[in-house]
């Protein structure tokens, strides 16, 4: 169990220094490999930051973790390896933009030749809420940098995808996501489960704000309004306003421009139709359609499953959760 020290070194981490912080002190063998497609040259960066190693008998934050499947698990992942399983299809990458793409122009087009209708205009809404959703899926391969075998080319078409096709940011979605599948369901480490005090989760949540007498909002109907602020608002008003400060505030300036591009592009195609007001107005309703579809395929996936707090779990358990 070889130990480094990134104290000096956490902020110049490509993804991050929370998702270093958050294995602090355990053995971080299966993120390190699942993060980092080109393991050589990453480990030529990690050999100056080595301080040795622990015995076997010295106490570590992993002794909850079962030490049979973890050898087994990653048996199993070098067998896979082995067996190129994990090799990509380009042609269902380019088969999967080129779609995005095709549902773009139509509903292009349908403006161009069939008018602006309210009709019209909701077939419009919904293949372009749909291309959105799409892109949504699309970039989240690249995100991860599970395509190209170099991180540099995953990095430059998930900035495409996500900054010119979504108008969002390569940067904030990396610095969320990453930290949601190294601790995936884990309070104060997977932002997935931070409900900003709207909603309490898990069996743990409602237990510790009962406890504390906490009553930001009556959480005994919370089932009943969460159609109104979680669905029709995580998109279009809270990941709008969180992009454009992530950027801002951290200066993402590449993403930034990626971002604005998609603005330019989409109020260029539409603003002659529909003028600035409804071209407004249909950017927001695309939103709308396109958050109610992601909250009921991620969300409702998460939530159900056990929330808790930092357990230490192994790897292939965490993932189980989510």
């Amino acid at each position: 169990r070889k130990v480094y020290n990134v104290s000096q070194w956490v902020k110049r981490h490509p993804g991050g220094l929370r998702i270093l912080g958050h294995h602090a002190g355990e053995d971080a063998t299966e993120a390190f490999t699942a993060f980092h497609p080109d393991l050589p040259l990453v480990r030529k960066y990690m050999k100056p930051l080595l301080i040795g190693e622990l015995e076997a008998s010295e106490p570590s934050l992993d002794r909850q973790k079962n030490a049979a499947l973890v050898e087994d698990f990653r048996a199993l992942r070098e067998r896979l390896e082995a067996e190129g399983c994990f090799k990509t299809q380009p042609l269902f990458f380019i088969l999967h933009l080129s779609h995005i793409l095709l549902l773009e122009a139509i509903a292009l087009m349908m403006v161009w030749y069939l008018g602006t209708g309210w009709i019209n205009t909701a077939v419009v809404a919904v293949l372009l809420g749909t291309a959105q959703s799409q892109a949504g899926w699309l970039q989240h391969d690249f995100g991860h940098l599970s395509v190209f075998k170099t991180s540099r080319w995953n990095h430059l078409v998930h900035k495409f995808i996500i900054g010119h096709l979504k108008g969002a940011s390569a940067g904030w979605w990396n610095h969320r996501h990453f930290q949601h599948h190294a601790k995936p369901n884990v309070f104060k480490k997977d932002p997935d489960v931070n409900m900003l005090n709207a909603f309490v989760v898990g069996k743990v949540q409602p237990v510790e704000y009962g406890v504390k007498k906490i009553k930001h909002l009556p959480y005994n109907h919370q089932h009943k309004y969460f159609f109104f602020i979680g669905p029709p608002l995580l998109i279009p008003v809270y990941f709008q306003f969180q992009i454009f400060h992530n950027m801002i505030s951290h200066g993402l300036w590449v993403d930034l421009a990626w971002c604005i591009s998609y603005y330019v592009r989409y109020f260029l195609c539409y603003t002659p139709f529909y003028g600035v007001f409804w071209s407004v107005i249909l950017f927001n309703f695309v939103r709308f359609l396109e958050s109610h579809w992601f909250v009921w395929v991620t969300q409702m996936s998460h939530i159900p499953m056990n929330i808790d707090y930092e357990q230490h779990h192994d790897w292939l358990n965490m993932q189980l959760v989510a």
